[in-house]
């Protein structure tokens, strides 16, 4: 039910910022365009247009007169393919009428403001992006403005005789800088300290002491590379054991600003299994067609993520809307397929063998006659060779349009559309090429310009392929960056995140250092020297009081294993000399747990064997728990088989392990790396729990998080009505603003003042004007009380300049 505090807020907010519910747009490429090819391109498609009507693309339409989205049974269109009168029907008497539910799909399509593929047209496509990097020379600085950014902005401004947008204050922009860098508000004392500075860099030097933060960073840009990477906790998949994440692997290379180019080298072919999530896709349960294969994902994946290719279309047909074909999509396919490909045609099999082969032979070539391994190195190297001008423009444009609002390219997977300015999206692309990939430093030359420091753009009406560049454009928070926000001002994040990852960063000689208490185990044989290939099991049984609020373990096996807790495979290892990190906090629960390894021998004789593992905990009742590998485990010679991901029934006798003594090579890997990597599984003190490090919730769905079944590229711009009313009638949001009412009284010392001076620094950067105090002093009175002040936590966390970045 619809509380009476924010009821007037809602309205607000769904006058301000809420587009009409609408159903989900028609397909256009394949339920609208095959009827246009079949019934109207050959006389009013290409070069042809009778009656002096040319279809080739959405802007013709609209200026055509035969269309009405706002009055859809007005629409000319619909009465001439469906008149009966011979002199005005369309097609012409003597062809094919259109049945009575391609008029339907017509009629659908114009009432849902006819949806266009960006770059699509019936006609000749003039514009083929090139493949290789092209180094634009800059123009000329108008003035003082030396950015490179801000010289190529100018000269574009100056081309189409557009103003040139003012710049934005010190709050406005860190603010800005804040929530796009960090995802996080700034504190009221940052923003009282910002404007005190009256040095001249001081913009320049905020943006370098936010990409430095390094968990805050990675904690921010977690969603946007989930999103990208169909990444998450929880979901379809999961369950079955048909789906694996990357988040550890992703939330470490983000950490350590791992360059682009390695982190999208480690994703196509993977080094380890922390990172191969992403190329297996998910294998969906039951009989899917030919695009749902694992095979067929991975070429989609790929090219959308990669390339900002849509292969969707061409993975059943060759593509309607532009230049890909099936064979294309089934040759990238076949890199990744461990067995023969047979091309399916709109899910009918033709009778041909797919070829392994990349979309830009002009760069190199796959060996189809290689393993799969070496295929996929090799296609890693291709997509990230210097030569690929389109792997670097994809993800600057991708940058570009989370930084301001809109993509050079629009939309972000329609590579093949021409940009608004090629030199922009060019120099870019060569600029994170020249620096070796490195995103922050990307994030760093954009956001140190003129053009991202600009007034936001007024924009009024949809975007048509007439767009001009004239600014910025506001944005709205993601569902991460509204929840850190609340929880921010109010206090009420979570003690405890979902994402399997640790979240803190130790430098090499910087780390504190445990004492390790873990022991070498083995079993029987390693009173003597163990057999080659030899295969065990050792466990341990460990019994919590309550829930892991935050810990981890270190691991290493020579020669290898594989880890199960609670009969689910958690950890693979397969190179004993680098002692492995495995977070406890989500595995882990209260009651028995289950700690079993299947541990096995290497080498071509009898040699050395032996099993470490030590784990460090915290629980949600305060409590400190150690455990390691030591003469309290046990060990079976029955290695049982797995499935899924699951392990299988063990048989036989348990016994105690042997405590093996450490061959120098094991101490001295261990010493290295195993007490600085235990303090980070330990996790001390933490920052905030951030929303992108939480499964998915009701309110975050609404908010616009996704599934992540799909890739998601670009999140929604707007709520709808529904949307909206969940939102105001979110539980846990009472929740965290009921909590904040009792910490802002006391903060304020009860100072009705004090309260909304600083609530609005926290919210909005900004203090409140004389009416807005006025307003909220009548409001709270000179004692508030936390009904009163709930109230106001909801009011300005629903307006949408709380809603919005500006």
């Amino acid at each position: 039910m619809i509380s009476r505090y924010n009821l007037p807020i809602l309205i607000v907010l769904l006058v301000d910022i809420v587009s009409p519910v609408q159903a989900g747009p028609i397909d256009f490429a394949h339920e609208v365009v095959p009827i246009l090819k079949k019934h109207c391109v050959a006389c009013h498609g290409g070069r042809e247009a009778k009656g002096s009507f040319s279809l080739n693309t959405r802007e013709l339409w609209l200026k055509s007169g035969f269309v009405d989205p706002q009055d859809v049974e007005a629409s000319y269109v619909l009465e001439l393919v469906t008149s009966s009168d011979p002199e005005m029907q369309m097609p012409p008497k003597g062809k094919p009428r259109l049945s009575a539910k391609e008029v339907a799909t017509l009629k659908q399509w114009i009432s849902d403001d006819l949806p266009w593929e960006a770059g699509f047209s019936f006609g000749k496509v003039a514009y083929e992006p090139p493949l290789k990097p092209r180094r634009p020379a800059l123009p000329p600085a108008e003035g003082d403005r030396n950015h490179p950014i801000d010289r190529l902005i100018d000269q574009y401004l100056s081309k189409h005789k557009l103003p040139r947008p003012g710049p934005v204050d010190d709050a406005t922009f860190l603010r800005r800088v804040h929530l796009d860098l960090v995802g996080l508000l700034p504190t009221p004392e940052e923003l009282k300290d910002f404007l005190a500075d009256t040095s001249s860099d001081k913009r320049a030097l905020k943006i370098q002491e936010l990409l430095a933060e390094d968990t805050a960073y990675a904690d921010h840009w977690l969603s946007f590379f989930n999103d990208l990477l169909r990444n998450d906790y929880s979901g379809t998949g999961f369950i079955t054991g048909g789906r694996k994440q990357v988040s550890g692997w992703l939330y470490e290379s983000l950490l350590y600003n791992k360059p682009f180019d390695q982190l999208t080298r480690e994703l196509i072919a993977p080094p380890s299994e922390a990172s191969r999530g992403f190329i297996d896709g998910i294998k969906w349960r039951g009989n899917v067609s030919a695009g749902q294969t694992v095979e067929i994902q991975f070429a989609q994946s790929l090219g959308q993520a990669f390339l900002g290719i849509n292969l969707k279309c061409a993975s059943c047909h060759d593509s309607f809307i532009d230049r890909w074909t099936l064979d294309e999509s089934y040759g990238l396919a076949a890199i990744y397929s461990e067995r023969e490909l047979e091309i399916h045609r709109c899910d009918k099999p033709i009778g041909k063998t797919a070829q392994a082969n990349w979309l830009f032979p002009e760069i190199g070539k796959i060996d189809a006659s290689a393993s799969r391994e070496v295929r996929l190195q090799q296609l890693a190297a291709l997509m990230t060779h210097p030569e690929n001008g389109r792997f670097t423009r994809t993800i600057v444009n991708r940058l570009w349009h989370r930084l301001l609002g809109r993509g050079i390219v629009h939309p972000l997977d329609a590579m093949q559309t021409k940009p608004w300015d090629e030199d922009l999206l060019d120099y870019l692309a060569v600029s994170l090429s020249d620096h070796k990939y490195d995103l922050k430093q990307l994030l760093e030359l954009i956001t140190t310009s003129e053009a991202y420091q600009s007034q936001v753009e007024v924009v009024e009406g949809a975007d048509g392929s007439d767009y001009l560049y004239r600014g910025p454009r506001s944005r709205r928070l993601t569902a991460e960056q509204f929840l850190d926000g609340v929880w921010q001002m109010t206090g009420a994040a979570p003690g405890k995140f979902d994402a399997p990852i640790f979240r803190t960063k130790i430098e090499q000689g910087g780390a504190p250092e445990f004492d390790l208490k873990a022991q070498w185990i083995w079993g029987d044989s390693a009173k003597g020297t163990p057999p080659a290939d030899e295969t065990i099991v050792v466990r341990k049984i460990v019994e919590l009081p309550s829930a892991v609020k935050r810990g981890g373990a270190v691991l290493t096996c020579d020669n290898s294993h594989i880890l199960f807790i609670n009969r689910r495979e958690v950890d693979v290892g397969k190179n004993w000399s680098q002692v492995r990190t495995l977070p406890l906090h989500t595995l882990l629960k209260p009651g028995k747990n289950d700690i079993t390894a299947l541990v096995k021998n290497g080498g071509k004789s009898p040699n050395a064997a032996g099993f470490f593992f030590e784990a460090r905990l915290e629980l949600e009742n305060g409590e400190q728990i150690s455990f390691a590998s030591d003469e309290s485990w046990e060990w079976n010679p029955h290695a049982p088989a797995t499935r899924e991901g699951r392990l299988g029934g063990i048989q036989g006798k348990w016994k105690p392990v042997t405590i093996v003594k450490p061959v120098g090579s094991w101490t001295k890997a261990v010493d290295a790396q195993a007490k600085s990597l235990l303090a980070v599984a330990a996790e001390g003190k933490q920052q905030m729990v951030r929303a992108s490090l939480l499964k998915n919730t009701a309110l975050m769905k609404s908010l616009g998080r996704p599934m992540r079944e799909q890739i998601v590229s670009m999140r929604p711009s707007q709520l709808t009505t529904l949307e909206a009313i969940d939102l105001s009638n979110e539980a846990s949001l009472a929740e965290a603003f009921a909590e904040g009412a009792k910490r802002l009284i006391a903060q304020a010392d009860g100072d009705p003042k004090r309260l909304t001076e600083y609530l609005f620094l926290y919210a909005l950067s900004r203090t409140p004007t004389p009416e807005e105090s006025k307003l909220i002093g009548q409001m709270l009175g000179e004692t508030p009380q936390p009904a009163e002040v709930e109230d106001l936590l909801w009011s300005v966390c629903m307006l949408p300049e709380f809603f919005l970045i500006r």
